[in-house]
Protein backbone atom coordinates (compact mmCIF):
# COMPACT_ATOMS: atom_id res chain seq x y z
CA UNK A 1 0.00 0.00 0.00
CA UNK A 2 2.62 2.51 1.10
CA UNK A 3 4.63 1.60 -2.50
CA UNK A 4 0.96 2.33 -4.20
CA UNK A 5 1.06 5.30 -2.19
CA UNK A 6 4.43 6.86 -3.23
CA UNK A 7 3.93 5.88 -6.89
CA UNK A 8 0.90 7.90 -6.96
CA UNK A 9 2.38 10.88 -5.37
CA UNK A 10 5.02 10.81 -7.96
CA UNK A 11 2.32 10.30 -10.75
CA UNK A 12 0.64 13.70 -8.98
CA UNK A 13 3.57 15.21 -9.36
CA UNK A 14 4.98 15.04 -12.41
CA UNK A 15 1.37 15.23 -14.18
CA UNK A 16 2.04 19.00 -14.43
CA UNK A 17 4.89 18.91 -16.60
CA UNK A 18 3.69 15.82 -18.87
CA UNK A 19 0.50 17.88 -19.57
CA UNK A 20 2.55 21.50 -19.81
CA UNK A 21 2.25 22.72 -23.31
CA UNK A 22 4.69 24.34 -25.25
CA UNK A 23 4.87 27.98 -24.18
CA UNK A 24 4.14 30.57 -27.23
CA UNK A 25 2.85 34.23 -27.86
CA UNK A 26 0.49 34.90 -30.93
CA UNK A 27 1.69 38.29 -33.02
CA UNK A 28 -0.08 40.02 -35.09
CA UNK A 29 2.02 41.69 -36.94
CA UNK A 30 2.02 44.80 -40.11
CA UNK A 31 5.77 44.48 -40.51
CA UNK A 32 7.24 42.25 -43.05
CA UNK A 33 8.28 38.46 -42.45
CA UNK A 34 11.88 39.61 -43.19
CA UNK A 35 12.57 42.20 -40.70
CA UNK A 36 10.81 40.67 -37.80
CA UNK A 37 11.47 36.49 -38.08
CA UNK A 38 15.08 36.61 -37.48
CA UNK A 39 14.55 38.63 -34.14
CA UNK A 40 11.33 36.14 -32.77
CA UNK A 41 14.22 32.75 -33.89
CA UNK A 42 16.81 34.63 -31.36
CA UNK A 43 13.67 35.00 -28.70
CA UNK A 44 12.98 31.27 -29.06
CA UNK A 45 16.42 30.67 -28.79
CA UNK A 46 17.16 32.57 -25.63
CA UNK A 47 13.55 31.36 -24.24
CA UNK A 48 12.02 28.57 -25.77
CA UNK A 49 8.83 29.98 -26.14
CA UNK A 50 7.66 29.69 -29.85
CA UNK A 51 6.61 32.96 -31.65
CA UNK A 52 3.03 32.36 -33.66
CA UNK A 53 3.04 35.51 -36.49
CA UNK A 54 0.01 36.37 -38.52
CA UNK A 55 0.74 38.73 -40.77
CA UNK A 56 -1.44 41.37 -42.43
CA UNK A 57 -1.02 44.85 -44.85
CA UNK A 58 -4.31 46.43 -43.20
CA UNK A 59 -7.23 45.59 -41.26
CA UNK A 60 -5.84 44.31 -37.81
CA UNK A 61 -7.76 46.84 -35.70
CA UNK A 62 -11.06 45.73 -37.57
CA UNK A 63 -9.69 41.71 -37.06
CA UNK A 64 -9.32 42.55 -33.63
CA UNK A 65 -12.65 44.18 -32.73
CA UNK A 66 -14.50 41.16 -34.67
CA UNK A 67 -12.62 38.52 -32.41
CA UNK A 68 -13.20 40.27 -29.10
CA UNK A 69 -12.38 38.68 -26.10
CA UNK A 70 -11.67 35.31 -28.17
CA UNK A 71 -9.00 37.16 -30.29
CA UNK A 72 -5.68 34.30 -29.85
CA UNK A 73 -3.23 38.19 -30.22
CA UNK A 74 -1.40 38.22 -27.64
CA UNK A 75 0.31 41.18 -29.35
CA UNK A 76 0.63 43.31 -32.15
CA UNK A 77 3.50 45.09 -34.23
CA UNK A 78 2.49 47.81 -36.35
CA UNK A 79 4.04 51.07 -38.51
CA UNK A 80 3.34 54.96 -37.86
CA UNK A 81 2.39 56.64 -34.80
CA UNK A 82 -1.34 57.05 -35.86
CA UNK A 83 -2.12 53.45 -36.32
CA UNK A 84 -0.50 52.85 -32.86
CA UNK A 85 -3.11 55.67 -31.10
CA UNK A 86 -5.74 53.86 -33.68
CA UNK A 87 -5.59 50.69 -31.45
CA UNK A 88 -5.56 52.53 -28.23
CA UNK A 89 -8.21 54.56 -28.83
CA UNK A 90 -10.76 52.06 -29.76
CA UNK A 91 -9.49 49.92 -26.80
CA UNK A 92 -8.11 47.21 -28.42
CA UNK A 93 -4.86 47.04 -26.29
CA UNK A 94 -3.69 47.00 -22.96
CA UNK A 95 -0.80 48.67 -20.56
CA UNK A 96 1.91 47.02 -19.55
CA UNK A 97 4.16 47.89 -16.49
CA UNK A 98 7.50 47.20 -17.07
CA UNK A 99 10.57 48.80 -15.84
CA UNK A 100 12.47 47.28 -19.18
CA UNK A 101 10.60 49.06 -21.13
CA UNK A 102 10.51 51.83 -19.42
CA UNK A 103 14.17 52.17 -19.59
CA UNK A 104 14.73 51.27 -22.94
CA UNK A 105 12.10 53.14 -24.58
CA UNK A 106 12.12 57.57 -24.05
CA UNK A 107 9.75 58.72 -22.90
CA UNK A 108 9.11 60.53 -26.18
CA UNK A 109 8.35 57.41 -27.66
CA UNK A 110 5.64 55.90 -25.36
CA UNK A 111 2.46 56.42 -24.45
CA UNK A 112 1.96 58.15 -21.09
CA UNK A 113 -0.81 55.07 -20.42
CA UNK A 114 2.12 52.51 -21.19
CA UNK A 115 -0.71 51.22 -24.13
CA UNK A 116 1.85 51.15 -26.98
CA UNK A 117 6.09 51.55 -27.50
CA UNK A 118 8.26 52.29 -30.26
CA UNK A 119 10.27 50.06 -31.26
CA UNK A 120 12.15 51.77 -34.00
CA UNK A 121 12.08 55.30 -35.40
CA UNK A 122 12.10 56.59 -39.53
CA UNK A 123 12.85 60.43 -39.76
CA UNK A 124 11.04 62.41 -42.47
CA UNK A 125 13.81 63.55 -44.68
CA UNK A 126 14.18 65.84 -47.99
CA UNK A 127 16.23 63.86 -50.66
CA UNK A 128 18.08 67.03 -52.99
CA UNK A 129 19.38 66.40 -56.61
CA UNK A 130 23.22 65.54 -56.30
CA UNK A 131 23.56 67.71 -59.87
CA UNK A 132 21.33 70.09 -59.85
CA UNK A 133 21.03 71.03 -56.28
CA UNK A 134 23.30 70.09 -53.92
CA UNK A 135 23.63 68.94 -50.08
CA UNK A 136 20.91 71.52 -48.68
CA UNK A 137 22.06 74.27 -46.64
CA UNK A 138 22.22 73.15 -42.78
CA UNK A 139 19.75 75.69 -42.05
CA UNK A 140 17.71 74.09 -44.16
CA UNK A 141 13.70 73.77 -42.49
CA UNK A 142 10.29 72.09 -43.61
CA UNK A 143 9.30 75.50 -43.93
CA UNK A 144 11.33 76.70 -47.16
CA UNK A 145 9.52 73.74 -49.15
CA UNK A 146 6.76 76.52 -49.47
CA UNK A 147 9.11 78.99 -50.85
CA UNK A 148 8.62 80.28 -54.13
CA UNK A 149 12.13 79.72 -55.13
CA UNK A 150 11.07 75.49 -55.08
CA UNK A 151 8.27 76.43 -57.73
CA UNK A 152 7.37 73.10 -59.46
CA UNK A 153 10.43 71.27 -58.24
CA UNK A 154 8.90 69.17 -55.32
CA UNK A 155 7.76 65.54 -55.32
CA UNK A 156 5.88 63.41 -52.64
CA UNK A 157 3.62 60.91 -52.23
CA UNK A 158 -0.18 61.38 -51.18
CA UNK A 159 -0.66 63.73 -48.26
CA UNK A 160 -2.78 61.67 -46.85
CA UNK A 161 -0.38 59.08 -46.86
CA UNK A 162 0.33 57.91 -42.50
CA UNK A 163 4.26 59.50 -43.21
CA UNK A 164 2.63 62.86 -44.32
CA UNK A 165 0.13 63.31 -41.83
CA UNK A 166 2.24 62.67 -39.48
CA UNK A 167 4.66 65.58 -40.28
CA UNK A 168 1.44 67.89 -41.08
CA UNK A 169 0.38 66.95 -38.09
CA UNK A 170 3.83 68.14 -36.20
CA UNK A 171 3.28 70.98 -38.14
CA UNK A 172 0.46 72.37 -36.75
CA UNK A 173 1.81 71.18 -33.16
CA UNK A 174 5.12 72.81 -33.95
CA UNK A 175 3.43 76.29 -35.26
CA UNK A 176 -0.36 75.99 -34.90
CA UNK A 177 -3.12 75.02 -37.38
CA UNK A 178 -3.27 78.71 -38.98
CA UNK A 179 0.55 78.67 -40.37
CA UNK A 180 0.58 75.05 -41.10
CA UNK A 181 -2.19 75.12 -43.60
CA UNK A 182 -0.04 78.38 -45.17
CA UNK A 183 2.38 76.06 -45.51
CA UNK A 184 1.05 73.44 -47.19
CA UNK A 185 -0.58 75.80 -49.94
CA UNK A 186 2.80 76.78 -50.47
CA UNK A 187 3.96 73.20 -50.72
CA UNK A 188 1.10 72.44 -52.85
CA UNK A 189 1.92 75.16 -55.30
CA UNK A 190 5.46 74.09 -55.86
CA UNK A 191 5.03 70.76 -56.35
CA UNK A 192 6.06 69.26 -59.95
CA UNK A 193 3.29 66.86 -60.46
CA UNK A 194 0.31 65.40 -58.17
CA UNK A 195 1.25 63.67 -55.52
CA UNK A 196 1.53 59.69 -56.43
CA UNK A 197 3.60 56.60 -55.85
CA UNK A 198 5.79 55.58 -52.94
CA UNK A 199 8.61 57.28 -51.21
CA UNK A 200 11.00 55.27 -53.97
CA UNK A 201 9.08 56.75 -56.80
CA UNK A 202 9.95 60.12 -55.41
CA UNK A 203 13.50 60.00 -55.64
CA UNK A 204 12.96 57.68 -59.13
CA UNK A 205 11.40 60.95 -60.16
CA UNK A 206 14.23 62.93 -59.34
CA UNK A 207 16.86 60.97 -60.45
CA UNK A 208 14.67 61.50 -64.25
CA UNK A 209 14.85 65.30 -64.07
CA UNK A 210 11.16 65.28 -62.88
CA UNK A 211 11.56 67.13 -59.49
CA UNK A 212 14.33 68.44 -57.81
CA UNK A 213 13.51 68.03 -54.32
CA UNK A 214 11.44 64.36 -52.93
CA UNK A 215 10.36 64.16 -49.28
CA UNK A 216 10.81 60.95 -47.93
CA UNK A 217 11.72 58.42 -45.17
CA UNK A 218 15.35 57.84 -44.75
CA UNK A 219 15.16 54.28 -44.49
CA UNK A 220 14.57 53.74 -47.91
CA UNK A 221 17.31 55.00 -49.15
CA UNK A 222 19.50 52.13 -47.88
CA UNK A 223 16.88 50.06 -49.14
CA UNK A 224 17.56 51.61 -52.88
CA UNK A 225 21.44 51.48 -52.57
CA UNK A 226 21.17 47.30 -51.98
CA UNK A 227 18.70 47.09 -54.69
CA UNK A 228 20.73 46.64 -57.74
CA UNK A 229 17.31 48.52 -59.97
CA UNK A 230 17.04 51.33 -57.68
CA UNK A 231 21.22 51.99 -56.65
CA UNK A 232 20.98 54.75 -59.29
CA UNK A 233 18.39 56.29 -58.07
CA UNK A 234 19.95 56.78 -54.84
CA UNK A 235 23.00 58.11 -56.06
CA UNK A 236 21.14 60.37 -58.09
CA UNK A 237 20.26 62.35 -54.48
CA UNK A 238 21.65 63.94 -51.18
CA UNK A 239 19.80 62.69 -48.01
CA UNK A 240 18.68 66.06 -45.94
CA UNK A 241 17.78 66.83 -42.07
CA UNK A 242 15.83 69.33 -42.18
CA UNK A 243 14.79 71.55 -38.96
CA UNK A 244 18.60 71.65 -37.31
CA UNK A 245 18.66 75.01 -36.53
CA UNK A 246 14.19 74.99 -35.98
CA UNK A 247 12.32 72.37 -34.58
CA UNK A 248 14.51 69.42 -35.62
CA UNK A 249 13.94 66.03 -37.92
CA UNK A 250 10.48 64.82 -37.90
CA UNK A 251 10.56 61.21 -36.64
CA UNK A 252 7.98 58.39 -37.09
CA UNK A 253 8.14 55.04 -35.19
CA UNK A 254 7.55 51.26 -35.56
CA UNK A 255 6.18 49.94 -32.42
CA UNK A 256 4.18 47.48 -30.36
CA UNK A 257 1.25 46.90 -28.31
CA UNK A 258 -0.30 44.25 -26.02
CA UNK A 259 -3.38 42.95 -27.01
CA UNK A 260 -6.33 43.60 -24.35
CA UNK A 261 -7.61 39.95 -24.28
CA UNK A 262 -3.55 38.49 -24.49
CA UNK A 263 -4.11 34.98 -23.30
CA UNK A 264 -0.03 34.52 -23.07
CA UNK A 265 0.19 37.82 -21.57
CA UNK A 266 3.55 37.16 -19.75
CA UNK A 267 5.09 35.43 -22.86
CA UNK A 268 3.83 38.82 -24.67
CA UNK A 269 5.54 41.08 -22.20
CA UNK A 270 8.93 39.11 -21.85
CA UNK A 271 8.93 39.72 -25.90
CA UNK A 272 8.04 43.10 -25.99
CA UNK A 273 10.99 43.53 -23.33
CA UNK A 274 13.11 41.52 -25.79
CA UNK A 275 12.94 43.66 -28.65
CA UNK A 276 13.13 46.71 -26.95
CA UNK A 277 16.56 45.07 -25.43
CA UNK A 278 20.18 45.51 -27.42
CA UNK A 279 20.05 42.70 -29.68
CA UNK A 280 17.08 42.83 -31.20
CA UNK A 281 17.29 46.85 -31.31
CA UNK A 282 20.75 45.89 -33.48
CA UNK A 283 18.99 43.21 -35.77
CA UNK A 284 16.32 46.40 -36.63
CA UNK A 285 19.09 48.66 -37.46
CA UNK A 286 21.01 46.17 -39.78
CA UNK A 287 18.19 44.61 -41.58
CA UNK A 288 15.95 47.74 -42.15
CA UNK A 289 18.05 50.86 -42.08
CA UNK A 290 16.15 52.44 -39.45
CA UNK A 291 17.00 54.61 -36.47
CA UNK A 292 17.03 52.30 -32.77
CA UNK A 293 14.33 53.84 -30.46
CA UNK A 294 16.95 52.71 -27.19
CA UNK A 295 19.28 55.44 -26.67
CA UNK A 296 23.43 53.95 -27.08
CA UNK A 297 22.54 51.00 -29.87
CA UNK A 298 24.96 51.17 -32.84
CA UNK A 299 23.50 52.47 -35.76
CA UNK A 300 24.48 50.09 -39.16
CA UNK A 301 27.40 51.49 -40.83
CA UNK A 302 25.40 53.09 -43.83
CA UNK A 303 22.88 54.93 -41.79
CA UNK A 304 25.65 56.22 -39.64
CA UNK A 305 27.30 57.15 -42.63
CA UNK A 306 24.29 59.74 -43.48
CA UNK A 307 25.22 61.62 -40.39
CA UNK A 308 24.06 62.59 -37.16
CA UNK A 309 20.81 64.79 -36.32
CA UNK A 310 18.79 66.65 -33.74
CA UNK A 311 15.51 65.05 -34.10
CA UNK A 312 12.03 66.87 -33.11
CA UNK A 313 11.90 66.62 -29.45
CA UNK A 314 7.82 66.55 -29.29
CA UNK A 315 5.60 63.89 -28.16
CA UNK A 316 4.75 61.37 -30.53
CA UNK A 317 1.83 61.25 -28.47
CA UNK A 318 1.13 64.87 -28.63
CA UNK A 319 1.98 64.88 -32.57
CA UNK A 320 -1.09 61.82 -32.75
CA UNK A 321 -3.55 64.70 -31.19
CA UNK A 322 -3.07 66.55 -34.57
CA UNK A 323 -4.03 63.95 -36.96
CA UNK A 324 -7.56 64.47 -37.59
CA UNK A 325 -6.74 68.55 -37.98
CA UNK A 326 -4.12 67.25 -40.45
CA UNK A 327 -6.60 65.38 -42.31
CA UNK A 328 -8.73 68.31 -42.39
CA UNK A 329 -6.50 70.92 -43.85
CA UNK A 330 -4.80 68.44 -46.52
CA UNK A 331 -8.64 68.18 -47.56
CA UNK A 332 -9.16 71.97 -47.17
CA UNK A 333 -5.72 73.07 -49.70
CA UNK A 334 -7.01 70.39 -51.73
CA UNK A 335 -3.37 68.90 -51.81
CA UNK A 336 -3.51 65.54 -53.67
CA UNK A 337 -5.79 67.50 -56.32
Amino acid sequence: MKKLLASAILLGLAAPQVATAAEEVNVYSYRQPFLVEPMFNEFTKETGIKVNVKFAKKGLAEKLQQEGEYSPADMILTTDISRLVELANKQLVQPVDSKVIEQNVPAQYRDSEDEWFALTLRSRNVYSSRDRVGRLPADFDYADLAKPEWKGKICTRSGKHPYNVSLVSSMIANHGEAEAKEWLEGVKANLARKPQGNDRAQVKAVKEGLCDLAIGNSYYLGKMVNDEKQKAWAEAVYINFPGQKADGTHVNVSGMAMAKYAPNKDNAQKLMEFLTGDKAQQMYAEVNYEYPVKDGVKRSELVASWGDFQADDLSLEKVADYHSTAIKLLDEVKFDL
